[in-house]
C-alpha cells in the first residue's frame, strides 16, 4: 500500500512593505549588480535585505560553505523575510545543502526565488519538504529597464496563473511534438539536475512537467545529459517536457545542434514536448512556478502555469 505525498508547502504572496532576503548560496557577485537589484525591489514597494556574506569571495564561491549557509538558513528561519532571492547561480549550492534548515522551511515557507545553479536547491526543497519555489531570474539580473523584472513581480506579488508562449523562431522552437499533458512542472538546469540524481536533492518526476534549460552546453554533452536521465528511467516517467533556452557554446562548430539533440532524444517518448519557451539563460527568462499544477499545450505553442499561493 502506498502512502499519499505529503501536502504541498504553499508560500504566501508576497505584498507592499514585505522584507525579502538577498542571499549568495553559490558564485560570487558584483555589489553594484545587487546594490541596482536592491533598488528595483524598492521600487516594487519591498525591503530588501543583503545578507552579511552575499559580497564576498573564496574560491569558485560567495564566501566559504559556511558562511553561505549561514545566510541562507538564517533567511529561511527570520519571519520577517517573506522572500529569499538568490543573487545567482554559477556553481556551489549543491556543496551546502546537506545542512539545510528544514525544519525552518517547514515552519515558515517563504517564496525562493532562482535558476540556474539553484536547480539544486529547488530539488531538495520540494524533494525534503514539498516547497513550491520560483524559477525565475537572480538577483544579478534585476536591473532597472531590464526584461527579467515584469514576469518576476507577477509571480510574487499576484495570484495569477503564468501563460508561456513558445516562439518558433527561438534556438529551440523546432523543439515539438503534439498532444496536451498536465503535471506538476519541476525541473530546471539540466546539468544540474543530472548531478542531483542519487542524492537527496532529486525531485520525484512521476507524472511531472518537466522544464529544461541549459547554457553554453555543446550538443553532444546534452546527449549525454539526457540519455543519463534515460537511462536512470526518468524521461519515461513524464507527462511532458517543457523546454527552454539552450545556448549554443563560443565556437562550437558541427551542423549538430542542441534543439537536433532534444527533439531526438525526447520526441520519441511518446508525450508532449514543447520547444522555444522564454526560460532559462537567454534574452528573457520568465519566472514561473515550481512544484504547481501544469498544462502543456504542444499544439497551441502554450505553457500555463498555477500560481503558487492558496486561493
Amino acid at each position: 500500500m502506498s502512502l499519499a505525498p505529503a501536502p504541498v508547502l504553499h508560500p504566501s504572496v508576497l505584498s507592499p512593505g514585505d522584507a525579502v532576503a538577498l542571499v549568495s548560496p553559490a558564485g560570487p557577485v558584483e555589489p553594484a549588480r545587487i546594490e541596482a537589484a536592491a533598488a528595483e525591489l524598492e521600487n516594487w514597494g519591498l525591503r530588501p535585505k543583503v545578507y552579511p556574506h552575499a559580497f564576498e569571495r573564496h574560491s569558485f564561491y560567495a564566501g566559504t560553505d559556511a558562511d553561505r549557509l549561514a545566510d541562507l538558513n538564517h533567511a529561511l528561519a527570520d519571519p520577517q523575510i517573506r522572500a529569499v532571492i538568490c543573487n545567482r547561480g554559477g556553481y556551489g549550492v549543491q556543496r551546502i545543502l546537506g545542512q539545510l534548515d528544514l525544519a525552518a522551511v517547514h515552519r515558515d515557507p517563504k517564496l525562493v526565488v532562482g535558476f540556474s545553479d539553484i536547480t539544486a536547491l529547488h530539488g531538495l526543497l520540494w524533494a525534503q519538504a514539498r516547497l513550491a519555489t520560483v524559477h525565475g531570474p537572480v538577483a544579478n539580473q534585476l536591473q532597472p529597464g531590464n526584461p527579467y523584472g515584469d514576469g518576476l513581480r507577477q509571480v510574487l506579488m499576484s495570484r495569477e496563473p503564468v501563460r508561456l508562449l513558445a516562439d518558433r523562431e527561438a534556438a529551440t522552437g523546432s523543439v515539438r511534438t503534439s498532444g496536451r499533458a498536465s503535471g506538476r512542472l519541476l525541473g530546471g538546469n539540466l546539468a544540474i539536475l543530472g548531478t542531483c540524481v542519487g542524492t537527496p536533492f532529486m525531485p520525484d518526476l512521476e507524472g511531472a512537467i518537466l522544464l529544461l534549460e541549459d547554457v553554453g552546453e555543446a550538443a553532444y554533452r546534452i546527449d549525454r545529459m539526457l540519455t543519463h536521465l534515460g537511462n536512470c528511467g526518468l524521461l519515461q516517467r513524464l507527462a511532458g517536457v517543457a523546454v527552454g533556452d539552450f545556448s549554443v557554446p563560443a565556437g562550437a562548430g558541427g551542423a549538430i545542434t542542441p534543439a537536433h539533440v532534444l527533439q531526438e532524444r525526447l520526441g520519441g517518448l511518446g508525450i508532449p514536448v514543447l520547444g522555444g519557451l522564454p526560460v532559462g539563460h537567454g534574452q528573457v527568462n520568465q519566472a514561473v512556478p515550481l512544484g504547481t499544477e501544469a498544462v502543456l499545450d504542444a499544439d497551441a505553442g502554450t505553457l500555463q502555469v498555477a500560481t503558487l499561493f492558496r486561493s
